[in-house]
């Protein structure tokens, strides 16, 4: 498994959906940072305070405590841990440990490893946000203080229903993270909707980062946008990844797409503040599209670990959209790629300013 991301900002996660706990272990971050439990925990409520009705987390009250590398209110520069204890029952849901969920990955787990964690998804689940989320805000704290970095994500499709982009005021305005406040009764309904039938529906968010230096990344494995793709397509159900333009440059023309420049700087934004795998100095535009989740109450057909057909039906809650749940994630995850570009950077080229 490979369970650590970054080359000089590194982070590891651990732990389990039904496990005694989760966290994470970040190493490389700068000394002297003021960090405590609390301002960490301002990250995490953005993810978990939802609405019972939406999301799993709700119930679980997460605490994030950070175990080391802080001392007197200020990182240290050793490894710091964090951890968060999971304090749901931790029974196993009836007949998992036989059979295999459709759309997860307990199967593709037992194939390669031949043994898997049945219990409500395992490693595999979504609770890894919640580690990925913590590590996130030590970056977002460094970045915003250091470089003047600010990272937003937003919904911005959910399944066939569009949301128009008013402002980034409205985004932490309701529990959606909608950009506007005129859709928040259509989004509602459309998830109750969904949630009467027992199924689900994918999502597309939209993540913007301002105030990004031109120089981050680097030719030609480092490149920027290459790393923010890896990064953000490691998220649980996360199936698509562009930034700038994107698929749309498909129907551009070349002379669509170039964007030029005068005396103010660029005219346009197709390339999402990336050329070459480089930052520009402009805004970072990206979006990332998640997958409906699989764990419904609709029967479907499938598979047992001896290879037998049967049929499986999930009983109790769901999330009809896991979108909102990974919003937080995201922004943590940029966070954690562009706050290791900024160290590699400064290591290769110290020398050369950002501006």
């Amino acid at each position: 498994m490979s369970n650590t991301i970054g080359s000089l900002f590194r982070v590891t996660s651990f732990g389990e959906n039904r496990g005694d706990g989760i966290g994470c272990i970040v190493d490389g971050c700068p000394p002297n940072l003021t960090l405590n439990n609390d301002l960490i925990q301002t990250y995490l409520d953005k993810q978990s305070k939802r609405e019972e009705k939406f999301t799993s987390l709700c119930p679980e009250g997460d605490q994030v405590k950070i175990l080391s590398g802080v001392f007197e209110g200020a990182t240290t520069g050793t490894p710091i841990a964090l951890s968060v204890v999971n304090d749901h029952p931790k029974k196993e849901i009836e007949g998992s440990r036989e059979i295999f969920s459709p759309g997860q990955a307990d199967y593709t787990y037992y194939r390669k490893y031949g043994n898997r964690d049945y219990r409500d998804g395992g490693r595999a689940a979504a609770r890894d946000l919640i580690p990925r989320t913590a590590a996130g805000a030590i970056a977002q704290i460094f970045l915003e203080k250091t470089l003047g970095l600010q990272i937003y994500a937003y919904l911005k499709q959910i399944g066939t229903l569009k949301l128009h982009f008013a402002g980034e005021q409205f985004i932490r305005e309701n529990i959606y993270f909608c950009p506007n406040n005129t859709q928040i009764d259509e989004i509602t309904n459309y998830i109750d909707q969904l949630y009467a039938k027992g199924d689900s529906i994918g999502a597309l968010l939209g993540i913007v980062v301002k105030n990004v230096p031109a120089g981050l990344g680097s030719p030609v494995f480092g490149r920027l946008d290459a790393s923010l793709a890896h990064a953000l397509m490691s998220i649980t159900a996360v199936k698509g990844f562009e930034i700038g333009a994107g698929f749309g440059c498909v129907t551009q023309t070349g002379g669509e797409h170039r964007d030029q420049m005068n005396n103010n700087g660029f005219m346009s934004n197709n390339s999402g503040g990336v050329l070459g795998g480089i930052s520009t100095g402009q805004d970072l535009h990206m979006s990332i599209c998640l997958k409906p989740t699989t764990i419904i109450p609709l029967a479907a057909q499938t598979q047992t670990i001896n290879g037998d057909t049967t049929i499986v039906e999930r009983k109790g809650f769901y999330e009809p959209c896991i979108g909102m749940r990974a919003i937080p994630s995201a922004e943590a995850m940029v966070a954690i790629t562009l706050m290791d570009q900024y160290l590699i950077h400064i290591a290769q080229s110290s020398h050369q300013s950002l501006n």
